[in-house]
């Protein structure tokens, strides 16, 4: 009969297009038939099949049996057959698995080569601890094979059965050893040694020490590039134990990294000399700091290697442990480095950050910070446009089709939009990199002003707010707001800074304008920056450049205001800017001063009484509070007669002195963060006791307070009307220009401003330099610049010849050294003219933070790592990581197993000695079970002698109407055992069963046989000789 084979049915498979799923259930039934065949031919071709379905997911276990059959044919294609469908179907808790033992053992030791080597390579992957037992006595022998391929696959088969029998390297160790040491060997089984020892190496280093004689020999001579890999691995483990390794390695590593050719080799070695700390020991400095700089250099062609993203990101991972060590040599390829920051993956230019976040100084700041605003502006460019895109409703649904195809249409070339996440840490990376070390890298702080204004417009919107956490615990920060962060910043340099502190407040006052007139009507701020700079304008409001300007951006933002803490910064911030302006004692109290600081107040009660029952308490509490004052304030201002030119009359105390004295006093000065930790809790302070004990009852009592409302005068009635909110800050000129491409530079020199700052602060800046430079003889001006002062020899000129200068008529004076030199004082000595010097930059002083003893440091740096987000989680995935292998298998046993052979607390293995006891523990555990069963069964016969038989039911006796002189204990011995045996009849007494009436057999006196039984019965440690029903009945029948 024809069946099919494998290629039968692929082609079959492949004929049956749409309809595999039921040509293979077809085959499936065709095969589980076929492999039931007793033509062993038959088996293995049915097998092979169910093989090939297997790796389409369809189950073979049932068929266990079958491949074991297979496996035991002693045909090798067969064989082969059948072992293959092991390695593919046999699992560590397959039943059959047991009954394959003999088997390996077996074709472990056949004289064929070929079936030699079945066996070893399927062991790893059905290897059990009891399998591993059996077979090793019989796996060791092969190391001594005369082939070498049988050789190298022991080896690897030994370290996988010591992954689950660690003891298998204690008898296997002096063997591989032996293997090692030998010269002669072949490579590849000497390089499968070098594979087994290097994934040893890391658990137990010192273990191998030893042997590096015999590696640093093979790492020199051998010229296998996979195991140069593996051995420059294993010396990384082995340096660490033996510094003096370092300088014999040295030079072998430095040829290899100049002369191979393989990038796989030279990674590795780069890697494995960072990982062993080479770059970082103490020995032989010329020599370690010759290969860091080659190591750098060979770095730097890998990341210019074009169209190969891998290298670049290894070499980024190999950048970033070098900048530990040896910051300025991976400083001085900053060029290739910037280069990956705008690179269209994603992980490189992650891996790029951190890079220069470590390598980051005080030369290279400037050109860092540039080329990542400069990203950072493209990007919000490109949102911005998409949103003024989404948000104009006159487009009609045919232009926003062809907008999306044009969108899609775009060139390959242009970088993909940045993600909010990523943007997000680069604004805190350079945030850190700027604070770190208390600005110590800062030169310029009016830049990084600009640098922090222009931050807050391109920054991302904070993530929305879920309703639950609508109303935010005071104090915690919105994670996702990286805004406030930056606001931070600039307050922390107007309180450290006092030098800056005007800089600063001009640039708080333009955030707060851009913040005012950015959001349109109805649409709140999200903006976390709203809080530090509305703090900075309230705490210096002495330095705002107009104080009435901005009081009224403030009321205009607070209806706009949705963040509680940012509300009452604001707030608190309008009060003071109020106390700034009406506090004057000096300034006559006129009629028109009267009438402004009327209308000023009833506008502020107008903007703070809409949050009188604001739902945060501290927002509510400010405004009940300045209500409360003003109306005071107010009162008292309308009571107070204006000044005339004959009577002069003081402003109102309430104004003067009573309001400011609110917000004057001690200078607030930036703590340290953990300086509240150390501050003593003050006696008798108990947190738990309430303030007021009838709080709820006068809560409960001000809700049912009814207030009159006050006639409606012409102020309330002007004010009440809201007028229309009107921008401060025209829109800047730059979102005028008619849309451009951007230009991307490729060169790796600093980037100008105007790539990424506003036209607003360019403007600003380029004001700043020309008034700084006006005067500097050496400050080349422009055509429009400023003119400076004319000299007397220039108005002669102009005079004189006009517009146009003829060359001809220019005066010629004569000069008279003698004359002028007559009316020379000759005593004192001639002092020739200084120069005119450029006048120096402001020193700028940077106060620290103030701190308790033993509270911490002034600046914590922070750390912006974007792939490990915490510490804790990091080691526990590094243990997960060490506990687990590439196999699947928990190898955490071998970090325990000593392989030393002068360790006295570990004996020598001997498989021999350990069959033998465990052939006697089975001997023992059969035993055991024997006497077990006799005890059973003993137990039973005293239960049915006490009443109950074997079947539980209960058997009740009748008094005896004759005396006998047996004892009680033999005559219920020989009732059980005539019970137990069925008889029913003896020449002796009878007892009558309830029920059954059944007659008991009587027991002669004299009879040895129950004299033994007797004595079994009382007698607990011979029952095991008790049960002998056959003797029993021999003396009952004599």
């Amino acid at each position: 009969m024809f069946e099919k084979s494998l290629y039968d049915l692929i082609r079959g498979l492949r004929n049956h297009k749409g309809n595999e799923k039921e040509y293979m259930q077809n085959c499936l039934k065709e095969c589980r038939s076929e492999i039931r065949s007793q033509d062993l031919d038959l088996k293995a071709t049915a097998l092979l099949k169910l093989i090939y379905l297997e790796m389409f997911g369809h189950d073979m276990s049932w068929a266990s049996f079958n491949v074991l059959e297979v496996m035991a044919s002693p045909k090798y294609h067969q064989k082969r057959v059948g072992y293959l469908g092991a390695i593919q179907s046999f699992r560590p808790d397959t039943e059959v698995l047991m009954l394959a033992t003999n088997l390996l053992k077996k074709d472990l030791t056949a004289a064929s080569t070929t079936t030699i080597a079945l066996p070893i390579v399927t062991l790893p992957h059905v290897i059990t601890p009891s399998l591993a037992l059996s077979v090793l006595p019989d796996l060791l022998p092969r190391l001594n094979h005369t082939h070498p391929a049988i050789r190298k696959k022991t080896i690897v088969t030994l370290y996988r059965l010591a992954l689950v029998y660690p003891e298998t390297l204690r008898a296997a160790w002096p063997r591989i050893k032996d293997r090692l040491m030998d010269r002669a060997e072949d490579p590849s089984v000497t390089a499968a040694i070098v594979n087994v020892i290097c994934e040893l190496g890391w658990r137990r280093p010192h273990d191998f020490l030893p042997l590096a004689p015999r590696l640093f020999e093979l790492l020199v001579d051998s010229g296998n590039n996979w195991m140069a890999i593996k051995l420059i691995k294993l010396f990384a483990t082995l340096t660490p134990l033996e510094p003096r390794l370092v300088r014999k390695l040295l030079p072998p590593l430095t040829e290899i990294i100049r002369t191979t050719p393989a990038m796989s080799l030279l990674y590795e070695c780069i890697s494995g000399i960072i990982q062993g700390g080479i770059l970082g020991s103490g020995e032989d400095a010329d020599g370690r700091e010759e290969i860091a700089s080659l190591c750098v250099t060979k770095l730097r062609g890998m990341v210019m290697v074009d169209g190969d993203p891998n290298l670049k990101y290894v070499a980024l991972l190999a950048f970033n442990q070098i900048v530990i060590t040896h910051p300025w040599l991976v400083a001085q390829q900053e060029d290739v480095i910037l280069e990956c920051i705008d690179s269209t993956d994603i992980s490189i230019r992650i891996k790029a950050l951190d890079l220069v976040q470590g390598m980051v100084s005080g030369d290279n700041l400037v050109s860092i910070v540039s080329r990542l605003m400069r990203q950072l502006k493209v990007s919000s460019s490109a949102d911005r446009k998409a949103a003024s895109s989404r948000l104009s409703p006159e487009d009609s649904d045919d232009e926003d089709l062809e907008k999306t195809n044009d969108s899609a249409s775009r060139s390959p070339n242009q970088a993909p939009p940045l993600p909010d996440d990523y943007r997000i840490d680069v604004i805190g990376r350079i945030l850190n990199m700027c604070s770190q070390n208390n600005y110590g890298y800062l030169s310029d702080f009016e830049w990084y002003i600009d640098i922090l204004t222009q931050l807050v417009r391109t920054a991302p919107p904070p993530r929305p707010i879920s309703d639950a956490d609508s109303l935010p615990t005071p104090g915690k920060l919105n994670e996702g707001d990286i805004s406030e962060k930056i606001g931070g910043e600039l307050r922390n340099i107007t309180v450290k800074v006092q030098a800056l502190r005007p800089i600063c407040v001009r640039a708080a006052e333009s955030i707060l304008s851009q913040l005012n007139g950015e959001i349109p009507i109805g649409q709140p701020i999200i903006s976390g920056a709203l809080k530090p700079v509305a703090w900075i304008i309230g705490e210096f409001s002495s330095e705002l450049s107009s104080p009435d300007d901005i009081l009224g951006t403030l009321l205009q933002l607070i209806p706009k205001t949705s963040s509680p803490e940012s509300l009452a910064s604001c707030l608190q911030a309008t009060m003071k800017v109020f106390s700034l302006i009406t506090g004057d004692q000096l300034t006559p109290w006129t009629s028109e001063r009267k009438s402004k600081i009327s209308l000023l107040m009833a506008r502020i009660i107008h903007s703070f009484e809409s949050l009188i029952l604001h739902p945060n308490l501290e927002v509510q509490e400010r405004a009940v509070e300045f209500i409360e004052l003003l109306k005071l304030t107010a009162e008292a201002a309308s009571s107070q007669e204006a000044s005339t030119d004959t009577v002069y009359q003081d402003p109102p105390l309430l104004l003067t002195q009573a309001i400011p004295s609110l917000f004057t006093g001690w200078e607030l000065n930036s703590v340290a963060q953990a300086a509240q930790k150390n501050v003593p809790l003050p006696e008798g302070l108990d947190l738990d006791e309430p303030i007021n004990p009838n709080l709820n009852y006068l809560l409960a009592s001000a809700e049912s307070i009814s207030i009159p409302v006050d006639e409606t005068d012409e102020f309330e009635s002007y004010y009440y009307q809201r007028p229309p909110p009107t921008s401060i800050v025209s829109e800047p000129a730059i979102n005028k220009l008619a849309d451009g491409r951007d230009e991307v530079s490729s060169s790796y020199q600093q980037p100008t401003e105007e790539t990424y700052l506003d036209a607003d602060i360019l403007a600003k800046r380029k004001a700043e330099r020309l008034e700084r430079n006006r005067d500097d003889p050496f400050y080349i001006q422009e055509s429009n610049s400023i003119q400076r002062s004319s000299t007397p020899i220039h108005n002669i000129l102009q005079n004189s010849n006009g517009p146009d200068l003829d060359v001809d008529s220019i005066p010629i004076m004569e000069l008279d050294l003698d004359k002028l030199s007559a009316g020379v004082d000759r005593s004192k000595p001639h002092q020739p003219a200084k120069p005119a010097r450029r006048a120096a930059r402001q020193k700028i002083v940077v106060a620290t933070d103030e701190n308790l003893a033993s509270s911490g440091l002034s600046t914590p740096n922070r750390n912006y790592d974007s792939e490990n987000s915490s510490s804790a989680a990091a080691s526990k995935a590094h243990g997960k990581k060490l506990k687990q292998s590439l196999l699947g298998v928990d190898s955490t046993s071998l970090g325990t197993l000593s392989l030393d052979d002068n360790d006295s607390s570990a004996p020598a293995f001997d498989p021999e000695a350990r069959q033998r006891e465990e052939a006697e523990m089975a001997q023992a555990v059969k035993e055991v079970e024997r006497l077990r069963l006799e005890m059973q069964r003993a137990n039973e016969r005293i239960q049915v002698a006490q009443g109950v038989d074997a079947a539980g039911t209960i058997v009740k006796k009748k008094k005896k109407t004759s005396t006998t002189t047996k004892a009680k204990k033999p005559k219920a011995n020989a009732e059980a055992a005539d019970v137990d045996e069925g008889n029913g009849e003896d020449a002796g007494t009878e007892l009558k069963v309830k029920k059954k009436k059944k007659k008991a057999a009587t027991i002669d006196e004299g009879s040895s046989g129950a004299g033994e039984e007797v004595a079994v019965v009382k007698s607990k440690t011979k029952k095991k000789k008790a049960r002998k029903p056959v003797e029993f009945h021999d003396a009952e029948a004599g």
